[in-house]
Formats: C-alpha cells, structure tokens, sequence
C-alpha cells in the first residue's frame, strides 16, 4: 500500500461524488427526512428522545452501506477497477482511498444529521454534542466498510443491494433497538456483542443519557474502529478485478 496512492484515489471518488447530486442528496438529506419522519410521528412523546440518537447513527450506517457497495460494484462492472490494478495501485489502496473518501462525506452527513435532529428535531442530549457526531461519523464510515466488504461478494447492482438483508437488517435486530441487550435469548445475545451495530447504538444512549459518557463511548468507539480496519482489511484481500 502507498498513502500517496490512497490519496489519489480518495480525490478520484470525491471528485466523482462532487458531480453526482443525486448521491450527495442521498447521502445527506435522506437521513434527515427519516429523523424528521421520526420526530413528527412520536411529537409530543418521550419516544424521540429515547431512540433518536440511536437511529441517528443506524440510518447513516444503512445509507453509506448501500451507496458504498454499488458504487464500489460499478467500478468492477465498468472496467474501471481492473485498469486501476494494472498500475502500481493495490487492492488495499483502492479500499482505503474509497474509505476515506466517503469518511469525507460522512462527517458531513454527520455534521448536517446531528444538527438537523437537534436544532430542528428538538433531539434532548445530555453529554457532549461533538462526541454524538463523532460517533455519527464513525457509524457512517463503518456502513461503508461493511459496504465495501458486502460489494466484493456480489455480481450485480441488484445483488449488492440485496445484500442489506444479510448485512444489515440481523444488526438492526440484535442491536438494543427492539428489544434491550440483556433481555435476548443467551445466544442472540452473544451474537450481539460481536456485531459492530450494538456497540453504535450504546455509544449514542450513552450520549444522550449521560453527562459525563467518556469512557463507556470510547470503548464503543474503539470496537466500531476495529471492525472498521477489520471490515477494510478483509475486503481488499476478497476483492475482485472483475465481474465474472
């Protein structure tokens, strides 16, 4: 791997991204228009306040997930990809270029959530707001980890975008949403504490419950960062040149 080549190809996506509003606006305003959907449905309750944290960090996870696994499948289908890997440029710089590159984009998305669901949303928090949208980024970055890892696996845009139901949809399950951790059956609940989700869900009720969450969210943050690495790592070793 070469950062020197992790950049350019981070500078190529973004550039790309800067042309197509049409995932700008995916990427941005969805998120808020669910949170808001959210707010409106439960106004005048104490709902809101007790799980909109939490999907604040679910729905850019699940947003950068789908974006992130076709685009990343369009690079195989189009070509674009194999002549990539005909130059010095690895598989590993490929990956980490397109992770960093969407990190851009969300802590933008991240920025322009966190602020809608409070200052618009009327979202109560008790600790830190900068510590709610580091954890906001670090969801967003992890949807696009697994994103990238789900894209290596897929042949189609089709297929990418059924991937959410493998990936995403036993996360959101198991993640304390529906049903508090410690009140799963013994062996869903072991399933829980290793899907990197439950551990974004924990950091934002700590953020939103707690004044002082310091430790409790750094140690969700640490778990999310190494699935991230984890997730990054394993993608490019499973990646493919080309669509078969």
């Amino acid at each position: 791997m070469s950062l020197r080549r992790t950049l350019v190809t981070a500078g190529r996506v973004l550039a790309q991204l800067r042309s197509d509003h049409r995932t700008i606006g995916l990427m941005l305003v969805v998120p808020c228009v669910l949170l808001g959907l959210l707010a409106w449905i439960f106004q005048d309750t104490p709902v809101f306040d007790g799980i909109g944290a939490s999907l604040l960090g679910v729905f850019p996870f699940v947003v950068m997930f789908i974006v992130t696994s076709v685009a990343t499948l369009r690079e195989r289908t189009s070509g674009t990809l194999e002549r990539l890997l005909t130059t010095p440029m690895a598989k590993g710089d490929f990956m980490f270029g397109y992770a960093l590159a969407f990190g851009v984009m969300a802590v933008v998305q991240a920025l322009v959530a966190t602020g809608f669901a409070v200052w618009v949303c009327g979202l109560d928090v008790a600790g830190p707001l900068w510590q709610l949208v580091c954890v906001a980024v670090l969801d967003a970055v992890l949807g696009t980890a697994i994103g990238l890892l789900a894209s290596g696996f897929a042949r189609t845009e089709f297929q990418a975008v059924q991937f959410m139901p493998a990936f995403v949809l036993p996360q959101f399950l198991l993640c304390g949403l529906l049903v508090a951790r410690d009140r799963l059956p013994d062996v869903l609940r072991w399933l829980s504490d290793v899907l990197p989700l439950s551990y974004a869900v924990d950091a934002m009720k700590s953020v939103t419950a707690s004044t002082a969450p310091g430790a409790d969210v750094a140690q969700d943050a640490g778990v999310i960062a190494l699935w991230v690495v984890v997730a990054l790592v394993f993608g490019s070793l499973t990646l493919r040149r080309r669509t078969a």
